[in-house]
């Protein structure tokens, strides 16, 4: 190492801040256009069907090519696809805020979303890596969770700013500076590992097939509001998806070198904190949604207020998911996850009492704080449960089925919970403008479905999810040694 070189000790904390950040504004840019998206519809002359696909195309393409991001980290080198991952991403958003029409910049989201996913998955098996099981590793994942799961509500906050203030461009152009700069200290900060021991064949079968399925089923679920639930398309488009997963389990099961080697999932643990990460991704993401729609459509705040109006939600995830890093280091992660997953319930059940004459304080700071609290507590547990007992060289793809778990239950969830409040408001009395009390009658059942998707984690969380990896876990954390980082190559 360079005599300008971190001092050996701080070398892997001024790692995880610089992954923290590229996960950051990974997790921002799911959420940063959403505020944008009248001005950008003005702007580049959209048809207000197409506008969502600014926000789909993004989301396709992450949770399509997640678990092949996670595995192409492993074979190929983690720090080498984080790098790569950065410089498509920047690049991509460059060219989103130069769009000059809706297809420009319909594609430069869908490259976005190809250079998150490989980014995000690179970055949480380095963190794993690089970080001892135990209380050393809890406390990563503990910064790490604060800055991805406040990376949803910083989005609203930051583009509602950027919108009103330098314009809907620059919610895009503003990961340039922060992505090159990133890819540009990576070599410095970061060692390189991957998967010595396996073959390095690519199993293109396998990769066609999952990332076709993963992409399809997105598609299909994003669009099924529009389409119709039993409408041709999205039954069509649905068994194409299940007929590409099932060819790709086929495919694995033969497979010398697959993509995803099956006897992954023997690991207890990491198969129940999938499952709940589904779950997870199912109540909360279509919560922000929600809480926009109430604030803006409502409640009848600018885009502006609404942003600030998610500050103490931001603020109250950093500061929970740092009490979780010390919580799953005296308790375990399965106790932790299980108690974020009812912080979460709560606050869903309190937002389903929602009202058409509410108010801020009343109807949306106290409820989401307890959601906050959850999510903190939840997402840092869940993301240990996932990577726990897991070899150096799973790294990737461990972190990339937890990332594609929570991706494809935030899709899910949205679709199925958009219909219901749709489905709601129309039946009470909604329309083209439907009125304050139909859209919270609609909100207030979502809410409530959401709150169910919770409870219903949770208690797979206790059934699902290795007692005995928990305590053992804890006793890591008592005893273990660090893993050193490795240097810089």
């Amino acid at each position: 190492m360079s005599p300008s070189s971190p001092p050996r000790s701080n070398a892997k904390w001024l790692a995880l801040a610089l992954l923290a950040t590229a996960q950051f504004v990974v997790v921002l840019d799911a959420s940063i256009v959403n505020v944008a998206l009248p001005s950008i519809g003005k702007d580049l002359d959209f048809a207000p069907d197409d506008l969502s696909w600014v926000v789909n195309s993004y989301t396709l393409v992450f949770g399509g090519f997640l678990l092949l991001g996670g595995r192409l980290a492993d074979l190929l080198g983690r720090r080498r696809m984080f790098i790569a991952g950065l410089i498509l991403f920047s690049v991509a958003s460059l060219a989103g805020g130069l769009a000059q029409s809706e297809m420009w910049l319909i594609i430069a989201r869908a490259v976005q979303g190809l250079g998150a996913a490989l980014v995000s998955p690179a970055a949480l098996s380095i963190v794993t890596t690089t970080f001892a099981e135990g209380s050393e590793r809890n406390t990563a994942l503990g910064v790490w969770g604060a800055v991805a799961g406040s990376g949803g509500a910083a989005g609203v906050l930051l583009g509602g700013m950027l919108t009103e203030w330098a314009g809907w461009e620059w919610v895009l152009f503003v990961n340039v500076p922060i992505g090159l700069a990133a890819a540009l200290l990576a070599p410095r900060l970061l060692g390189e590992s991957r998967d010595t021991d396996s073959v390095r064949h690519f199993d293109a079968g396998g990769a066609v097939t999952v990332t076709a399925g993963l992409a399809l089923g997105v598609y299909t679920l994003v669009d099924a509001n529009n389409a119709g639930w039993t409408s041709t398309q999205t039954l069509g488009l649905g068994a194409v998806s299940l007929a590409l997963l099932a060819a790709f389990t086929a495919i694995e099961r033969r497979s010398p070198s697959p993509l995803v080697p099956f006897s992954i999932f023997r690991l207890r643990s990491l198969r129940g904190s999938d499952i709940v990460g589904l779950l997870i991704g199912m109540s909360l993401f279509s919560m922000f949604f929600f809480i926009s729609l109430y604030l803006q459509q409502v409640l009848h705040y600018s885009a502006l207020k609404a942003g600030f109006a998610y500050l103490p939600l931001a603020l109250s995830i950093i500061v929970s998911a740092g009490v979780a890093s010390q919580l799953v280091t005296k308790v375990g992660f399965k106790p932790t996850l299980i108690a974020g997953l009812l912080f979460i319930a709560a606050g869903l059940l309190w937002f389903s009492r929602v009202s058409p004459g509410g108010s801020y304080l009343g109807d949306v700071l106290f409820p989401s704080l307890l959601a906050a609290i959850g999510l903190g507590l939840s997402f840092v547990s869940v993301t240990i449960g996932a990577v726990t007992g897991t070899k150096p060289q799973e790294a990737g793809l461990a972190s990339g089925l937890i990332n594609t778990a929570q991706q494809v239950g935030g899709a899910l969830g949205l679709a199925i919970l958009s219909a219901i409040a749709t489905s709601r408001t129309d039946g009470f009395g909604g329309g083209l403008r439907p009125s304050a009390n139909a859209l919270t009658e609609g909100f207030q059942t979502a809410f409530l479905v959401g709150a169910c998707f919770a409870l219903t984690g949770a208690l797979l969380a206790a059934v699902l999810i290795s007692s005995r990896d928990s305590r053992e876990q804890v006793e890591a954390a008592r005893g273990g040694e660090p893993t050193p980082l490795p240097h810089p190559a």
